[in-house]
C-alpha cells in the first residue's frame, strides 16, 4: 500500500482482540477489520500501545499482523518499538514482507537529550533499513521523552524514510504550528501529521494544520467525519460533532481504565466479541460500565451511531 508524507484522514489504532482465556481471538480480528473498513478509515495501525503489544510473544505479534493485513485494503502501519534492535528488525522485516505499509517507532524512555534522541533514530534506520517508511511516535506523557519541534525536524530531514509524525504531545498545539511554519520557510520537507491522545484535541489540531488522526477512539467513523468537515471548511460543524462525543472521549482517556473502556465500547459496537485484556490488565467495575452506557445513551441524542442495543 502507498504510504508517504501525503497520508491524511483517520488511521485507526486497533486493539488486539482476546478470548476470555487470553488467547488471540482470530475471528474477532476478522470482525474488527470489517468494522474499521465499514467506518471508512484511511488506514489501520496495529501493535501500538493500545494494542497491548508488549504482552504478545513475537510469533503471536507476527501472526496477528499478517492476519490483520490480509483482511483490509487500506495501508497498515505496525508498531515495532522494542528495547533492542534485533527484535525491532525481525518484526519490521516480517510485517513488511506480509504487506505492511510502514512501521511506527517510539523513542526509548531512557532518552533525555536531543543528541540521544537523534542518535537513537539514526540507529533505528540503520537497523530496519532506509527503505522502510516509518512514523515517529511522539508521546511524552507515557514515554517521558520530550522531542522539540527542532529535533523532530532534524529526524525528518536526516531520514527520507520518515514520512509521518504521530503527534501526542499534550499540550501540543503550538508544536504543530511550529512544524508547519518550518515547512512554510522551507526548512522542513512535507510531513504527514496525524494526532493521537484518543482524539481529545482533534478539532483544534486540525485547525492548527494536522492532516488527521491516528488514534483508537471507539468511534473512528466520527473522527473521519470531523476530518472531512474541517477539510471542507465547515469548522463549526466539525466542532459541533466533536463536542457531542467529547464526554466519552474524555472517559476513554482515563489512566488505568482507558483501554478497558475502549474495548467495552468496541464490544458494544460489535467490533470485537469480548472486551478481554491480556493480563496484567484492568477491568471495568459495574459502576464504570453503567457510566459508559449512560454516556452512550446521551451521545445517541446527537449521533445515532451511539444508539446501541
Amino acid at each position: 500500500m502507498t504510504f508517504n508524507h501525503t497520508a491524511t484522514g483517520v488511521y485507526a489504532i486497533a486493539v488486539t482482540p482476546f478470548l476470555p482465556d487470553g488467547r488471540i481471538d482470530d475471528a474477532s480480528v476478522d470482525r474488527m477489520a470489517e468494522f474499521y473498513l465499514g467506518c471508512g478509515v484511511t488506514g489501520l495501525t496495529i501493535l501500538g500501545i493500545m494494542g497491548e503489544a508488549p504482552k504478545l510473544e513475537q510469533a503471536e505479534a507476527i501472526a496477528f499482523a499478517k492476519r490483520a493485513i490480509s483482511r483490509v485494503d487500506v495501508p497498515v502501519v505496525v508498531g515495532v518499538s522494542a528495547p533492542g534492535f534485533s527484535a525491532m528488525r525481525s518484526l519490521t522485516h516480517a510485517v513488511m514482507d506480509a504487506g505492511a505499509a510502514g512501521v511506527m517507532i517510539a523513542p526509548l524512555p531512557s532518552l533525555r537529550t536531543d543528541d540521544q534522541i537523534l542518535g537513537y533514530y539514526r540507529q533505528v534506520v540503520s537497523a530496519i533499513g532506509g527503505d522502510v517508511p516509518f512514523v515517529i511516535q511522539d508521546y511524552p506523557l507515557t514515554l517521558s521523552v520530550v522531542m522539540t519541534p527542532k529535533v523532530i525536524r532534524q529526524i525528518v530531514m536526516d531520514h527520507p524514510s520518515c514520512v509521518m509524525l504521530k503527534h501526542e504531545d499534550w499540550p501540543g498545539l503550538d508544536k504543530i504550528t511550529a512544524l508547519r511554519e518550518f515547512q512554510s520557510d522551507g526548512s522542513l520537507r512535507p510531513l504527514s501529521i496525524l494526532t493521537g491522545n484518543g482524539g481529545m484535541f482533534l478539532n483544534l489540531e486540525l485547525d492548527r494544520g494536522a492532516d488527521g488522526a491516528m488514534t483508537g477512539y471507539a468511534f473512528p467513523d466520527m473522527l473521519g467525519d470531523v476530518v472531512r468537515l474541517a477539510k471542507a471548511g465547515r469548522r463549526d460543524d466539525a466542532h459541533d460533532l466533536f463536542d457531542a462525543h467529547l464526554p466519552l472521549i474524555r472517559y476513554e482517556q482515563q489512566l488505568g481504565v482507558g483501554l478497558a473502556a475502549r474495548k467495552y465500547v468496541l464490544q458494544r459496537r460489535g467490533a470485537i466479541a469480548h472486551d478481554t485484556q491480556r493480563v496484567p490488565g484492568s477491568m471495568l467495575s459495574a459502576a464504570s460500565r453503567a457510566e459508559i452506557d449512560y454516556l452512550l445513551a446521551r451521545l445517541a441524542r446527537h449521533d445515532p451511531r451511539a444508539r446501541l442495543s
